[in-house]
This record gives C-alpha cells, sequence and structure tokens, in this order.
C-alpha cells in the first residue's frame, strides 16, 4: 500500500463569495397612517421608535427610503411580509426590493 503522505494529489481552490445584497426600500403613499408605518417598521425590521420615525419620515419627505440591506431572499420576506401586514389593514403601503450596487 502506497504511504499517503507521498501521494500528490491536485488540489482544488475553493472561492466563496458573500451573496449579493438587496435593498428593502419604503415607498411613500398618502394614505397609510404614519403610525401604522412606524408599527410595521418595528414589527419587520426590528427598528426602535426613533428609528422607525426618521425612516418614514424620510421616506415621506423623499417619495422612498432605503429601511435595510439583506441577502436577496431575506429582503423579499421581509418586504412580503411589511406589504401582507398593510394589506390585512387594508392599506396600500409598499416595500420593494432591488440588488445593491
Amino acid at each position: 500500500m502506497p504511504d499517503t503522505d507521498t501521494i500528490s494529489r491536485g488540489q482544488t481552490e475553493l472561492k466563496v463569495e458573500r451573496p449579493k445584497l438587496h435593498k428593502v426600500i419604503l415607498v411613500n403613499d398618502d394614505f397609510t397612517p404614519r403610525a401604522f408605518v412606524v408599527r410595521v417598521l418595528k414589527a419587520e425590521f426590528r427598528m426602535g421608535e426613533e428609528r422607525a420615525r426618521q425612516v418614514m419620515t424620510t421616506a415621506h419627505q423623499r417619495g422612498a427610503c432605503v429601511v435595510g440591506v439583506f441577502t436577496r431572499e431575506l429582503a423579499e420576506t421581509k418586504a412580503t411580509n411589511a406589504v401582507d401586514l398593510a394589506r390585512k389593514e387594508g392599506y396600500p403601503l409598499l416595500f420593494t426590493t432591488e440588488p445593491e450596487e
């Protein structure tokens, strides 16, 4: 039996890439109450009261605001869950996702 220490084996170098990230974006609308937007941000994105109000205010003033950056799957799940919460309450609140550059 050959000595395994002397057998030369080709080594394969594995490249591990970070997953591509996606932004979750809150889109402003004129119908969803601000308090409800803050509640959704706190519930789905685990924001504190002050941070949630800042994000909501930025979206209100600029038309949209990045809520967070996550892996694609997590971003899509969070955006969908947030929209579902709004629909259950009858609000047109919208969260979208897009790749981070």
